[in-house]
């Protein structure tokens, strides 16, 4: 029996896996006393400590009476479910983090969907009970309901529940008995998480997961299935296409606390990182060159929606931005397609597949502060043929909101061909559920949060894909387009203020062709914000009006991607993010559509 208990944190997102791994790692003894651990120690990037949300999965153990016990933090929204699949591959058991107030969501049922399926054994940890208007032994039910709805196994179901509040740093059998520790997580985990078998043969191992390191360049990560790995040994890697290749280790690491440490052999059941291997892919085996046997790959669900990358080709090109050619895109989207599985891209075309708005929104953020400037169209949803019928993805959402608002989030999600499949009280709230088509959502988020006053809290997760539904209306305004370049004034935006709402602050270079407001009505309108006020040496016979300008609309990069129409590019430069017409030419756009309506008639 080996001394080890791998587990995968499992959760919706803002549960609180993220605090409870930081419990965790205090409880492992990982810090000095007077050592000031901060919050969120493994959301180690800008992007996830800004947002407050885990993008990448993290592995980390600890040591508690004797045991080694390996965490697997994995993100909790839906966009990055390609990462949660491939992890859980890895652990023998998992931690089921539940809120306490708001119960199982969407993505809860997902990650949970994909661990049962994986035979893994759950351990139902009900966070946050320290809220108001909590309900821990109603959402414990509610786990168990959904559990049976999954098709959980009799010992599946048979599991133990922990309440308690990672915030406050404790846990207990018993909710309303408070305790100062989390040793119930830790104990639970030693008693109900079996031990990893220990399986003698030929070494193999299933590389899940990559690491990159700028001293020794990608590292392969992976839990060994069977048999021993030493350090320096020979080993087959056995690739997608039934190709082997022999290598040699030159490092073995295993995880241990917040870092690796460099040991000499690993065992069946641990997981180990892999310095020297070339050439490897997400899902290869790495085994013995006597007997090379691939293990299964990983299976991933599909991309659901596509988006077109482009150079940057604006006249603003090149002023921000170090990277600026199709080279350096190409070489950047090569490299995140090493360790992003749920990601496709199309050579020619620069069409790249994702999970959704927010999956490929991180990457262009990313890029955007490595120094890449690009431009990026539409988002668009993809579409299959099965047997015969134009099918497109369906989407779980699930929204809660204060009682008053919920007629008009029926409405919006029905308007885009939502269809309501529940709606229960809890308390003053309303949850809603919905099975909506996944162009639907392309855009609904920010519209939720305005119509609600910021109150709703909105999830989705992919369900199915279901025959097409007809045309769903997106934004129905017309845009306010620059006529030529030069700098905006504000003498020109106060004149032209009654045509709309502006994107743009006064004194602002634009260019011809550019975005730079939304229009009343549903036509595009060109305009000229660059005129200024012609002086004269004649004294004026009347006052000068002051100039009263609203303040102009600010898009974050999703907001602006889910709101251009399908005619336009988000131009993305690290220290602008603007928005322009495809054809930047009033002309040339007009001979176009102009055409366009002949073809059509």
């Amino acid at each position: 029996m080996q001394n080890i208990r791998n587990v995968a944190i499992i959760a919706h997102v803002d549960h609180g896996k993220t605090t409870l791994v930081d419990k965790m790692l205090a409880a492992g003894n990982l810090f000095r006393d007077n050592q000031n651990m901060g919050t969120q120690i493994l959301d180690s990037n800008d992007l996830e400590r800004e947002r407050g949300i885990t993008i990448l999965s993290k592995n980390v153990s600890i040591s508690y009476n004797g045991y080694k016990i390996n965490i697997i933090d994995t993100p909790g929204h839906s966009d990055f479910g390609g990462e949660v699949e491939r992890v859980l591959n890895m652990a023998d058991g998992c931690l089921l983090l539940v809120d306490a107030f708001e119960g199982p969501m969407p993505q809860t049922r997902f990650v949970l969907q994909k661990a049962l399926q994986l035979g893994l054994k759950p351990i139902v940890v009900i966070n946050k009970v320290d809220k108001p208007n909590c309900r821990p032994d109603e959402v414990q039910e509610m786990v168990f309901d959904l559990m049976c709805n999954l098709d959980a196994s009799e010992d599946q179901l048979d599991f133990p529940t922990i309440f308690g509040s990672a915030k406050e740093g404790w846990m207990s059998d018993d909710w309303q008995q408070p305790t100062d520790n989390i040793t119930a997580v830790l104990d639970a985990i030693i008693e109900h998480i079996p031990a990893p078998e220990m399986i003698e043969g030929d070494a193999q191992m299933l590389i899940t997961s990559l690491d990159y390191s700028s001293y020794v360049g990608r590292i392969a990560v992976g839990r060994v299935h069977r048999g021993t790995l030493k350090d320096g040994m020979e080993v087959a890697l056995c690739k997608k296409d039934g190709e082997v290749s022999k290598q040699k280790i030159k490092e073995l690491r295993t995880f241990e606390g917040m870092g690796q440490k460099h040991v000499e052999s690993v065992s069946s059941g641990d997981i180990c990182a892999i310095i020297g291997l070339d050439g490897f892919e997400i899902g290869d085996t790495v085994t013995l060159p006597g007997n090379p046997e691939a293990l299964p790959r990983i299976a991933i669900d599909e991309p659901t929606m596509s988006m077109r990358f482009c150079i940057n080709d604006s006249p603003f090109f090149g002023k921000d931005g170090k990277y600026v050619t199709s080279r350096h895109i190409w070489d950047r989207l090569q490299r995140e397609l090493d360790k992003n599985l749920a990601l496709r891209e199309n050579e020619d075309a620069w069409n790249v597949f994702g999970r959704g708005v927010l999956h490929l929104s991180v990457l262009i953020e990313e890029m955007r502060r490595e120094g890449y400037e690009l431009q990026v169209g539409q988002p668009q949803v993809i579409i299959k043929q099965i047997d015969g019928v134009k099918c497109e993805p369906i989407e779980e959402l699930s929204i809660n909101v204060p009682e008053e608002y919920s007629s008009k989030m029926i409405d919006m999600v029905t308007r885009r061909k939502g269809e309501m499949t529940m709606m229960e009280t809890q308390n003053d709230r309303i949850h809603l559920e919905f099975k909506i088509p996944s162009r639907g959502i392309i855009g609904l988020r920010t519209n939720v949060l305005t119509a609600s006053a910021g109150e709703a809290i909105m999830s989705h997760s992919f369900l199915d894909y279901e025959p097409w539904k007809c045309e769903i209306s997106r934004r129905t305004n017309g845009s306010l387009v620059a006529m030529e370049g030069g700098t905006a004034y504000a003498y020109a935006i106060d004149k032209l203020q009654d045509r709309g709402r502006f994107f743009i602050f006064p004194q602002e270079d634009v260019y011809g062709g550019q975005v730079v407001g939304e229009h009343t009505k549903e036509k595009d309108l060109v305009i000229n914000v660059t005129k200024s006020k012609k002086l004269t040496n004649m004294r004026a016979s009347g006052a000068d009006d002051k100039v009263k300008i609203v303040p102009p609309i600010v898009f974050s990069l999703e907001e602006a991607l889910e709101y251009i129409k399908a005619d336009e590019y988000v131009e993305i430069t690290p220290n602008h993010i603007r928005m322009r017409k495809i054809i930047l030419d009033e002309l040339e756009r007009k001979r176009i559509a102009k055409q366009n309506g002949q073809d059509e008639d």
